[in-house]
Parts: C-alpha cells; structure tokens; sequence
C-alpha cells in the first residue's frame, strides 16, 4: 500500500508540476513529425524522467537504508509527514521566497539552458535527454516522493517506489505533450486546490508510519525498535 502512495503521489503531483515542466513539455518539436515519431520521442522523453526518478530512489535508498540500521527510519518519517503538513499550513508568501533561492534558481538556470540546446536538435536521443534533464528540476512533489523513497528502508522498495512515482506522472506529462490544449489553467486552478488537502493526508500517512503501531502495510511495527524496547524492560 504505501510503495502504491508513489504512484498516487507522481500521477496527483504531475496536475501540479504541469505548471512548471508544461512550457518544457509544449516546446518539444512537432512540427515535421509524424504521428508515430511524434508518439515515440515523447516516449522517450517521459522514459528519461522515469529513469532519473528511479535513480534518485536508489540514491536516497542507500541513505534510508543506513537510517534504517541506525534505528532512524522512524523518526525521520515523522518528521518528514510534520514537515508536509508544516507546507500545508505555511503561507504563500513564505514558500515563494523559498523557492526564489539563489542555489535553486541557479539549478533550475543550468537545466534550462541545456534544454534549449537539446530541443533544437530534435533527434531521438535529445528528447530522451530531456527528460534526463527534467527529472533533475526542483520541484516540491519530487521531494515528497524522495522522503517516501527514504523511509522505505531497504534499497530495493525506494527504488521501485521512486519508480512508480515516475510512471505516476506520465499519463499527464504525455498527453500534455501530445494535446498543449487538454490542461488549461482553469482546470489547473482547479486541480492545485485540492494539493493542500493531499499534502495533508500524505503527511498524516508519513506520521503514521513512524509511530510504529502494528496496523498492516501503513504503520509496520519495527523489529529493530521491538529488540529496543525489550532490552529496556530487561
């Protein structure tokens, strides 16, 4: 159940972030192609996403994993679910001048440029680049499937669930590319009201599974944290 959040995570998190990856997303050529190189090099280019998705999974498995031996893994996913209710709650004006630092506005600089040059070679190679490329753009939804990769605990479920996350935003991702025109902003408007509300159910999600209360799938009881509490009663 909660690797599943992944998917649920990439496919709500992807009506989100369209406002962000959907100018990269209708600059991508179409002009000349058929309908077949149309439909692949967008495949591509949403394969590419999956691909840094899933690597960034293993990378930040490796990290939960040693958190894990630690006997960190719970805490740190009560502190994750604080901090997405925390985002919640937060007002706008604070988060907009978070996302306006310098090192994210430089990271997102850097990608931009080497987006402008891949989308003028229109090979198939290029679109697969870009979608590299777009994995890497700093987005809030990207974290929030990071922090639920991180307290996976084992290397294998973070990647599988950073995976999930990545085939979560394609059906958006692709049909945005193919039709500029399905997602307008007032459907967008829309769709970001009810952000808030599944930031705060993911949240309460993360929290749950920290306090190690034995439900099935959502809140696992934690052997290591068992073994603990025994010895401390000894």
């Amino acid at each position: 159940m909660f690797l599943f959040s992944g998917f649920i995570i990439g496919l709500v998190g992807s009506l989100h972030c369209i406002g962000m990856c959907g100018p990269i997303v209708v600059a991508l050529p179409v002009k000349g192609f058929s309908t077949f190189r149309l439909i692949i090099t967008r495949l591509l280019y949403n394969i590419g996403r999956v691909i840094t998705y899933s690597f960034l999974g293993l990378l930040f498995g490796i990290l939960g994993k040693n958190l894990n031996i630690l006997g960190l893994q719970q805490i740190t996913s009560i502190v994750f679910g604080a901090v997405m209710i925390l985002v919640v709650i937060t007002p706008s004006k604070i988060k907009n001048s978070i996302s306006r630092v310098s090192v994210v506005s430089s990271a997102n600089g850097l990608l931009k440029k080497g987006f402008s040059k891949l989308i003028s070679k229109q090979s198939a190679e290029s679109f697969f680049l870009i979608g590299i490329l777009n994995g890497f753009l700093p987005c809030g939804f990207v974290y929030v499937g990071i922090a639920g990769a991180l307290v996976t605990g084992s290397l294998m479920n973070a990647v599988i669930y950073m995976f999930l996350f990545g085939l979560g935003t394609i059906p958006v991702m692709f049909l945005t590319s193919m039709f500029p025109a399905i997602l307008g902003e007032k459907k967008r408007v829309k769709i970001r009201k009810w952000i808030p509300v599944l930031l705060f159910i993911l949240g309460a999600v993360f929290i749950l599974r920290g306090l190690n209360l034995g439900i099935p799938m959502l809140s696992p009881k934690d052997a290591m944290i068992e073994k603990k509490m025994e010895q401390i009663k000894e």
